[in-house]
């Protein structure tokens, strides 16, 4: 492993992240608030408590999930897109870099700042209701391993777009809208039986289900079946860069 290679790479991302981190750290607490005032104030005041928890503490986890998947996705597919658009890919794949050394870098600042915007998110929910974790580690876990796979996914993005409009398609059109159908803001249990069943073929309901199982002990499946569907998804998306830079598709076309 070449340390300083990956240490380069990450680095390089990274200080794209500090020029703008007035706006990664306002962005962030302002639509946290702005999903405090709509899901809190006005669904709250008609939900009292989801399955033994206040309604404003319920949808935490969810809107942390949201916004960890959506930040590492694109924070990721711009890492490695913007320099496959202005040519420079050429000059990283000719150095003695190998491609598990340039997923580590592009992935890791990529997890790494959505890392940080999820504990920004966790920091401003304290402040509206009241935040007990059964679970730090656990949650932890959790948070860190859904900022890799979806990095990991970003990634996969990044290579396969071909301009800047398709670096936001798939966030926006497949990953958000299954966010909001995985239960992040209500249990499954509220739903009829066939949405239940429908539900349970969404991959993001366990994502979401272990993470909130982290904070309350509560979960819509098992916990078992969560950590399953993590490690699977990333697997799937390990063996999707592998291919990718041993075909060299999208990459030396």
């Amino acid at each position: 492993m070449n340390f300083a290679a990956v240490k380069a790479i990450y680095l390089y991302e990274m200080a794209r992240f500090w020029r703008t981190l007035l706006q990664s750290f306002v962005s962030p607490v302002i639509s946290t608030s702005l999903y405090f005032v709509v899901f809190g104030a006005a669904i709250g005041s008609r939900i009292d408590q989801v399955e033994g928890v206040s309604y404003g503490a319920f949808i935490v986890p969810g809107l942390i999930m949201l916004s960890v998947m959506t930040q590492a996705t694109s924070n990721a597919s711009f890492g490695i897109y913007f320099p496959k658009f202005i040519g420079t890919i050429y000059e990283l794949l000719s150095a003695p870099v190998n491609f598990l050394e340039i997923v580590v870098g592009y992935v890791g600042a990529a997890a790494t700042k959505s890392l940080f915007i999820g504990v920004v998110i966790l920091a401003t929910a304290a402040l509206f209701v009241d935040l007990e974790i059964q679970h730090p580690f656990a949650m932890l876990a959790f948070l860190v391993l859904t900022c890799i796979s979806f990095s990991l996914l970003g990634f996969i993005i990044g290579i396969w777009a071909g301009n800047f409009e398709q670096l936001q398609l798939i966030p926006l059109l497949i990953i958000t809208p299954l966010v909001f159908l995985g239960g992040s803001f209500y249990s499954v249990s509220m739903l009829p039986p066939v949405w239940q069943t429908i539900t349970h073929f969404n991959p993001v309901l366990y994502l979401i289900s272990g993470f909130r199982w982290a904070f309350f002990g509560q979960a819509d499946v098992p916990i078992g079946l969560s950590l399953l569907a993590i490690a699977l998804f990333t697997g799937l998306c390990l063996a999707a860069i592998a291919w990718i830079f041993r075909t060299g598709w999208r990459i030396r076309q």
